[in-house]
C-alpha cells in the first residue's frame, strides 16, 4: 500500500511517502509557523524523490492532534482537499499515538500545553490506556500512577513528568516521525477528525 503522510500538528511541517514496508521518501522541517506555505511544497518534492504521481497513492494519513490550531487544521484541510482530488481514503492518526509508537512496555507520549498542562496519553506495546486528554501536570502524573511505572516518557512534556518518574527512559523529540505516521496510517481505519482538547488562546475582541 502506498501512502502519503503529512504532519503539521506540533513543531514541525512533516511528510514522508511508504510503499508497504519501504520509506520512499520523508521531511521533517522544525517550525511554529508557516506550515500552510510549505506543505504542499514539501509535499511535492518528497513524491518526487519517490518518484511517483499522486495517482499511485493508495491511501493518505494525517495527524489530527493535539496540537496548534492553526497547524492541525492546515495538515487536517490540505489532506482533505488531496483526497477528495484524488478519490483516495483518508485516515487520521494521533500525534500522542504517533509519538509513541514502536516503542515497547507502557510509554507515555505528553506535549508541553503551556499554562502547566500537557496534553497526554498512555500506551501500553501500542494500544492506548486512556483517552488523550489535557491535564495538569500534577495530575496527570496521578493518572499514569494508576496505570503503573512508565518505561519510557516522550514529547516535549516528558520534562513536566521526569521528576515523578525517575526510572523512566525520556526522549523529549518535538514532533513524530512521519514514516511512523505512514506506518499507522497503513493499519487504522480512523476518520480524519480535529482532536482539540481545550479551546483556543487566541480570543475576538469583546
Amino acid at each position: 500500500m502506498r501512502i502519503l503522510a503529512l504532519d503539521t500538528c506540533l513543531a514541525a511541517c512533516s511528510a514522508a511517502v511508504i510503499d508497504g514496508d519501504r520509506l520512499l521518501a520523508s521531511a521533517s522541517e522544525p517550525m511554529m509557523r508557516g506550515h500552510q506555505e510549505r506543505l504542499a511544497l514539501m509535499v511535492q518534492e518528497i513524491m518526487r524523490e519517490a518518484d511517483l504521481a499522486f495517482a499511485d497513492l493508495d491511501r493518505i494519513g494525517v495527524t489530527v492532534g493535539p496540537g496548534s490550531f492553526t497547524g492541525l487544521r492546515v495538515g487536517v484541510a490540505f489532506a482533505k482537499g488531496l483526497s477528495a482530488a484524488l478519490g483516495k481514503p483518508c485516515v487520521g492518526v494521533g500525534a500522542l499515538e504517533a509519538l509513541a509508537a514502536e516503542r515497547p512496555g507502557l510509554v507515555v507520549a505528553a506535549v508541553d500545553a503551556r499554562r502547566d498542562q500537557v496534553y497526554v496519553q498512555a500506551f501500553r506495546d501500542g494500544a492506548a490506556l486512556m483517552e488523550a486528554s489535557a491535564l495538569h501536570a500534577d495530575d496527570a502524573v496521578t493518572q499514569i500512577t494508576r496505570l503503573g511505572s512508565p518505561d519510557a516518557l516522550v514529547g516535549t512534556g516528558a520534562p513536566l513528568l521526569a521528576i515523578a518518574f525517575p526510572v523512566a527512559g525520556r526522549d523529549d523529540t518535538a514532533v513524530p516521525d512521519p514514516a511512523v505516521i505512514a506506518r499507522l496510517s497503513a493499519r487504522t481505519a480512523t476518520p480524519v477528525k480535529p482532536l482539540y482538547l481545550r479551546a483556543p488562546d487566541a480570543k475576538l475582541p469583546a
